[in-house]
């Protein structure tokens, strides 16, 4: 393990936050999270609520591409086989070529506008000064895999990437580099090498790897950049419950050897029946560079307890240097994620103590640090 940056215990926030507007979050994390923040994202609201399940249309009314009526639709099913909903599959039309030109997603243009209403609040004084604005951006893999037909993954995920990283260099020409980060959300590569899809073309190692490379050496060196490792949580459940952590040490630690700029962060979720340390200890396995941090989403509704025994299994193999929940917040039950908008208490102030040591810490720190993280998603979900 290599030594532990020296910071307080950061909060991290995935990306999705179920509020009705981005200066209610903004306003409502800034508070609530202050001191322990390092980013913050707009809460996804709006059109990316269900994150890129609007690029199932954007992709549909491509000029390209049709609808594979003659192909049965994509089964999206959560771990325990419950069928969430069909995805209708798309292929390219014969003799077509995707443009990325004819690609809109609007990623640009929304984290653009976001960034206005963030620096708006942050040169009031409702945001920290050293808080970075957190762009969550999908991987063209993402809606390859959940819309495309297997046999024309490779014809849609080059156009994807060309269009991604166009909406990154916008981002990057319209807004101060150094006050922006840029998290690549990464699900469907980590679902696919745990055998959730249909083999394509290509070998799912090889491809997801090298997308995620290519997405990384993308962003400029003065963007912070981050990935975030997920398995899933359309209905507030995994699609697949992973066996340990191992898959995500190999995707990262290829991941951090190829791309050739600095990585800021990985996120990695824990599930929250793994309180034991056959799922971390492959964690003990991760080849992080000295300036890349580690945050875990072990941090679970109401369960205060679990939280701290996670935490504390996780350091027994791995530093860790942040904590979160497994995914976003907004999507699952809205019973659980309630939208009331009132301001919540200042609960942050003594709760996470300053000199928490995430590195080398007594059994006592860790149950506060762990517990005040549950009490910030309790919070979170039942109405900041």
């Amino acid at each position: 393990m290599s030594a532990a940056p020296a910071h307080k215990p950061i909060v991290h926030f995935v990306g999705s936050i179920p509020l009705p507007d981005a200066e209610t979050v903004f306003r409502t994390l800034a508070a609530a999270a202050g001191p322990h923040l390092k980013r913050l994202p707009d809460g996804e609201t709006g059109i990316r609520k269900t994150w890129i399940r609007f690029l199932q249309q954007v992709l549909a009314d491509n000029p390209a591409i049709e609808v594979a009526s003659d192909v049965p639709p994509f089964k999206f099913t959560q771990w325990d086989g419950k069928l969430l909903r069909e995805i209708p599959r798309l292929r390219v039309k014969p003799g077509a070529r995707l443009d990325p030109a004819t690609i809109k997603t609007g990623y640009a243009d929304m984290a653009i506008e976001s960034f206005r209403l963030f620096d708006h609040l942050q040169q009031e004084g409702a945001i920290n000064g050293g808080v970075k604005f957190q762009i969550s951006l999908p991987t063209p893999i993402a809606p390859t895999y959940n819309n495309m037909v297997p046999t024309d993954r490779p014809a849609l995920i080059p156009a994807l990437t060309t269009h991604m990283l166009g909406e990154v260099a916008a981002i990057a020409q319209a807004l101060p580099n150094e006050r922006i980060a840029l998290q690549w959300d990464v699900c469907q590569e980590v679902i696919a090498w745990e055998g959730y899809y249909e083999p394509g073309p290509v070998d799912f190692r090889k491809e997801t790897i090298s997308e995620l490379i290519a997405i990384g050496n993308g962003v400029p060196a003065a963007i912070e950049l981050g990935y975030h490792l997920c398995y899933g949580s359309p209905a507030d459940e995994h699609v697949i419950q992973p066996k340990d952590a191992g898959i995500m040490v190999e995707i990262v630690n290829a991941v951090s050897a190829g791309v050739r700029r600095s990585i800021q962060f990985f996120h990695l979720p824990v599930p929250k029946p793994r309180t034991d340390d056959s799922y971390f200890a492959p964690l003990a396995g991760l080849k992080l560079h000295p300036e890349t941090e580690l945050y875990l989403g072990l941090v679970h509704r109401d369960d205060t307890a679990g939280n701290a025994a996670r935490l504390a299994a996780a350091q027994r193999h791995v530093r860790v240097d942040g904590v979160a929940t497994e995914c976003g917040m907004a999507r699952g039950d809205p019973a659980c994620c309630s939208q009331r908008t009132r301001r919540p208490p200042n609960w942050a102030d003594g709760l996470l103590e300053d000199d928490v040591s995430l590195t080398n810490t007594t059994s006592e720190k860790a149950d506060l640090f762990a517990g005040s993280a549950s009490r910030f998603y309790r919070l979170s979900n039942n109405g900041l």
